[in-house]
């Protein structure tokens, strides 16, 4: 059942965001999830952190072959999404549902320990991961957006997604010291992810207060029924999101091409996963402030901006680590101008009693279409070579910039969603 509390609380949060302390109006359960992401994220960024040397360095996939496993990791969980944000709204209970996600990818650890060396495993395991972070990603966000006002979503959205940062920094640097002291020791890594994962479980199960969305007082079969597509904002939303992740590089692929370009050592690869995070990491705040003040769309862009200057680097003549950290600068520019913006545009628009079902409809289209952004550059990586596949994504994502700026062009009335 609907609880009106934390929408009542909102005035006390308010009064000390204006005597200067932002930070103190994020709701409990906002900081929780954070926790839980942290955790969460420590535990997959330390698998994720070693998987592309482990596939590609060690197991010898060609980069179609780990451009697919590639995508099935951003995109497995796509339709999955779509079933869950359509259960937060029927059944409102979405911190029941997160904590399904949560146990199903913490389960997977142990999955890839018993898989070892035999590929059909890894990508069984990375499949299954994949489908639990589909489950908990909708209820998470929509238990977010429910406990925050609107117009601090930006902000809320930031700190949470901060804290996912922070969580995703930490995870390769455990991963490098473990592999340090026990060298391709590969199941050590999955263990201790392991057990990060069910530390993060037993924070949202003891700490985050389910909240579900409003009943309508008058439930109508319109309400009911109704398509959030049917609202042009959010339509055009999930239009541009999903125009600009087909011309997206995964960050597995930019480290790739980072390694061998750049002539990065193979040892200080999980170090390009911690430059990414700690520049998120720092940003994801400002920015999400940033979006509810000079329009969410307009942060959202120059994350994508963000993300073009990465390619610009990967094809410039310059070489070495200075060129690396600016990469990763950049990448983590373009996560804190879209990741937490664009969720916080979105549950803005939409109506709390559709708000799972929507933010379903974005995830999925956005995470199917990084699944075939992946299959197509490694495709071209392997028929044409590296640089012309990062020159053509470039030049799809300066179009897909373009396009999107005209498809999000509205009066100024509108700016700020």
């Amino acid at each position: 059942m609907y609880q009106p509390e934390p929408i009542q609380a909102h005035a006390l949060p308010a009064a000390l965001r204006r005597r200067g302390w932002p930070w103190r109006s994020v709701a409990p359960n906002v900081w929780f999830l954070g926790a839980t992401s942290l955790l969460t994220d420590l535990s997959s960024e330390m698998v994720a952190s070693v998987l592309p040397l482990y596939l590609v360095v060690q197991l010898g996939f060609s980069p179609l072959a780990f451009g697919a496993l590639d995508g099935l990791y951003n995109g497995i969980g796509a339709l999955t999404r779509m079933v869950s944000g359509v259960a937060v709204d029927r059944w409102r209970q979405p911190k029941a549902l997160a904590s399904v996600g949560y146990a199903v990818s913490a389960l997977c650890r142990l999955g890839l320990l018993a898989a070892g060396r035999w590929w059909p495993g890894v990508a069984a395991a990375i499949a299954i991961d994949r489908l639990g972070k589909g489950v908990r990603t909708v209820p998470r966000d929509a238990l977010i957006a429910q406990s925050t006002a609107p117009e601090q979503l930006g902000y809320a959205f930031g700190v949470h997604r901060a804290l996912d940062a922070c969580g995703a920094m930490l995870g390769p640097v455990a991963a490098f010291a473990l592999l340090t002291m026990v060298p391709q020791g590969f199941d050590v890594v999955f263990v201790a992810s392991f057990f990060a994962a069910l530390l993060g479980l037993g924070v949202l199960l003891l700490f985050v207060e389910n909240l579900a969305p409003p009943v309508p007082a008058v439930p109508t079969p319109e309400i009911r029924v109704a398509s959030p597509l049917r609202a042009p904002a959010f339509r055009r939303a999930v239009v541009a999101s999903t125009l600009l992740a087909v011309a997206t590089i995964s960050d597995a692929f930019v480290y790739l091409v980072l390694l061998e370009r750049l002539g990065i050592a193979v040892g200080a690869f999980p170090l390009l996963y911690v430059g990414t995070s700690l520049s998120y990491l720092a940003l994801a705040v400002p920015a999400g402030a940033l979006a509810d003040q000079l329009g969410r769309w307009r942060v959202f862009l120059l994350g994508y901006a963000s993300l073009l200057a990465v390619y610009v680097v990967l094809l410039s003549a310059a070489g070495g680590p200075l060129a690396a950290v600016v990469a990763v600068v950049l990448l983590g520019a373009y996560y804190a101008g879209t990741d937490g913006v664009v969720a916080a545009y979105a549950s803005g628009v939409l109506p709390p009693e559709r708000r799972g079902t929507g933010l379903a409809y974005l995830t999925t289209s956005t995470g199917l279409a990084r699944l075939v952004a992946s299959v197509i550059f490694g495709w071209v990586w392997l028929a044409a070579g590296r640089e012309r596949a990062v020159a053509v994504f470039a030049v799809a994502l300066a179009i897909a910039i373009a396009s999107t700026a005209l498809v999000l062009a509205r009066p100024a009335d509108e700016a700020r969603e």
